[in-house]
């Protein structure tokens, strides 16, 4: 399948504006959650009405997903933790440390059948003065609240999904160091931005880590925020605007986004459309295929 078959004539369509938006959550209740990121806010989007924000003073949240009891789960990178927020907006912190060491600055997150959530920490994002871990992680929070590591060997963890049957986990993987900044600075192809793919075991545990993708680039944008459709195909935000994959990892084209695209859900009432945080907006737009929910 192509993106002009997964697209047809469809277009993003602006629905939101302001904030460095991050984020985005669909809801069975048929509503959409986004974060303003620099304003540390959760907003609340209701189709065909307007963002109102739910929450202040996020600790610049970022990734979010919903557990199985439907309580929205944040990464709040400026508070180095990971929060759950149920309906009556109780804000309970569920990760925070890691063999009494803080963690780094947690980016994005997603939940797995069984309860679990898995989440991306890159240590690149925290001074070297006030970094504790020593390294970059994908953690594991157990069903009973255990917190582990599930693999460090990911050089700047960012986007996280799993394949449809959850037999592989997925890992955008944003840059090795600060020279593929400079890189992008200066307008040079960035070899180190790619996709991660691990084995996911029954109890959980990740084995076989290799590329699953080459995003090589010098456009703006680098691998961010992630989602996989039923049919498998993997949907990463990146450079040039949102790189669709095959499950076999070759790129079969990119959607345009009118700014750089940093992370999108599937919503709507059949988890066709795409709700895409990019620059201060959120853009819809609809596709003809059906994309995993996050509950």
């Amino acid at each position: 399948m192509s993106v002009e078959q997964i697209l047809g004539s469809a277009e993003p369509i602006l629905i939101a504006a302001g904030g460095a938006t991050e984020g985005p959550l669909w809801h069975p209740g048929g509503y959409l959650t986004y974060v303003r990121h620099r304003e540390s806010m959760l907003m609340r989007l209701d189709l065909g009405g307007e963002a109102k924000p739910i929450r202040h003073d996020t600790g610049e949240g970022n990734g979010c997903t919903l557990d199985r009891e439907g309580r929205l789960v944040m990464c709040e990178g400026a508070n180095r933790q990971i929060t759950r927020m149920d309906a009556g907006g109780l804000v309970t912190t569920i990760a925070d440390r890691w063999q009494g060491k803080r963690l780094n600055r947690p980016n994005d997150i997603v939940c797995r059948t069984d309860g679990s959530n898995y989440f991306t920490d890159p240590e690149a994002s925290v001074p070297q003065e006030n970094r504790e871990l020593g390294f970059a992680g994908v953690f594991r929070i157990a069903p009973n609240g255990e917190l582990s590591v599930a693999t460090d060997e990911c050089e700047y963890p960012n986007g996280l999904t799993f394949s449809p049957d959850e037999s592989i986990l997925y890992v955008a993987i944003s840059r090795l160091d600060d020279q593929c900044i400079a890189e992008g600075e200066r307008g040079e192809i960035c070899t180190h931005r790619r996709i991660r793919a691990f084995d996911v075991a029954s109890d959980g545990s990740l084995s076989n880590n290799r590329v699953f993708c080459d995003m090589s680039s010098a456009e703006t944008g680098v691998p961010d925020g992630m989602k996989v459709d039923t049919e498998g195909r993997v949907y990463c935000t990146g450079s040039g605007g949102i790189w669709v994959i095959s499950p076999q990892g070759e790129q079969i084209g990119i959607i345009l986004i009118p700014e750089v695209p940093r992370n999108f859900t599937f919503g709507g009432p059949n988890l066709s459309t795409m709700y895409i945080t990019a620059g201060d907006s959120v853009y819809s737009l609809e596709t003809k295929v059906r994309g995993i929910p996050a509950y």
